[in-house]
């Protein structure tokens, strides 16, 4: 069995939208460099600012 790490020993980064810092989780393990956000809220937060801008701005 694995031993435990503790959590400041894990891998972190900072959210791309709110720019808080994360620490990798287990069910991130596979795709951990193509994770950006720390959570779903700010994953679909910056998906309607996204699309915000994309409308707004073809003026």
């Amino acid at each position: 069995m694995a031993r435990m790490r503790r959590k400041g020993d894990l891998p972190t980064k900072v959210c791309a939208h709110c720019g808080r810092p994360f620490a990798w989780r287990r069910k991130w393990a596979r795709d951990w460099d193509a994770v950006l956000y720390c959570s779903d809220r700010c994953k679909r937060e910056a998906a309607s600012e996204r699309a915000r801008r994309g409308r707004g701005s073809s003026d």
